[in-house]
């Protein structure tokens, strides 16, 4: 196994998991964790990314008309997405979460179809379907509309369809956006250290450290994701992002005990069939793109 399967494989173990991490500050506010991240990552990606070249990138397409614009809404969507995520873990709904990001690929592809105006093949459009049927037996079963999980597929999907067009790589796009925000979070922290309501200083030196830790926490996998992308096939990267909700999954039933009954099973199971049927076509499609690029290739 080369660097970049193994690249690979740890950014999603590391993001399946990151709730572990999160739980361990529940005491503190959702959005005061989503700014310390902010501001913690930028402080991590500034020196990273001296290192890495990576400012040089970041400078050379700020002048480019609409990329400030489009990093802008990248670092307002994947904001969102942050606190959703924080709150759910901390909320004890990390299952409903790890339900968002099996999802996304899904939304995606809906996402692709009404705002880019791409056509669906025959089985993605019957795995979008048998995804939707398990998301209404959830609904249906316990009488509740699984929003979290809808709100993390929905942000994070759009999230991937602003940067879709995207010019930076994802380690300095990253960092431009979280540099972007970091002059609002640090107001809002400001404001609640002010109001004598910050976490940080308030819960004692450990919480503190795991609170200036959120910067290596969000930059690792990021890292480790970027490396892998360069290293391995797309379709490859496709499928061990299932890595990370499934982890997400099994701290949530096997470590804190969240509920996880027959309903829930055969809600899960019947997404993670269309999410078997939507990898099988993914992959069935990039074999034969590949063999066409070949033969065009061969063909004098």
């Amino acid at each position: 196994m080369d660097i970049g399967h193994l690249c690979g494989i740890a950014a999603f173990v590391m993001w399946g998991l990151l709730p572990i991490y999160w739980k361990q500050l529940d005491a503190i506010p959702s959005l005061q964790l989503v700014a310390h991240r902010v501001v913690w990552s930028s402080l991590t990606f500034v020196p990273l990314l001296w290192w890495w070249g990576g400012w040089r990138q970041v400078a050379g397409v700020l002048g480019r008309p609409g990329v400030l614009t489009r990093h802008l809404a990248a670092a307002a969507l994947v904001s969102a997405n942050w606190l959703g995520f924080v709150w759910g873990v901390t909320h004890g709904r990390m299952i409903e979460c790890s339900l968002g990001y099996y999802l996304t690929p899904l939304v995606s592809v809906l996402l692709g179809v009404t705002v880019l105006r791409e056509r669906l093949r025959p089985a993605q459009w019957v795995a979008v379907g048998i995804a939707a049927a398990g998301v209404a037996w959830i609904t249906a079963g316990y009488h509740e509309f699984p929003w979290i999980a809808i709100y993390l597929a929905a942000t994070f999907s759009a999230y991937g369809l602003v940067k879709k067009k995207g010019a930076l790589d994802p380690l300095p796009s990253l960092a431009l956006e979280t540099v972007l925000l970091l002059l609002p979070a640090i107001g809002y922290l400001a404001t609640e250290h002010a109001a004598e309501r910050g976490g940080f200083g308030s819960h004692g030196a450990a919480t503190d450290l795991l609170l200036a830790m959120a910067g290596p926490a969000t930059v690792a996998p990021l890292f480790c994701f970027t490396v892998a992308v360069r290293r391995i096939p797309l379709s490859t990267v496709g499928l061990l992002q299932y890595i990370g909700p499934t982890l997400q999954f099994l701290v949530g039933a096997l470590i804190y005990g969240e509920p996880f009954d027959r309903t829930r099973l055969v809600g899960f199971l019947i997404v993670w069939s269309a999410l078997v049927l939507f990898a099988i076509d993914s992959l069935r499609h990039s074999a034969a793109r590949r063999r066409s690029l070949e033969n065009a290739k061969t063909t004098p």
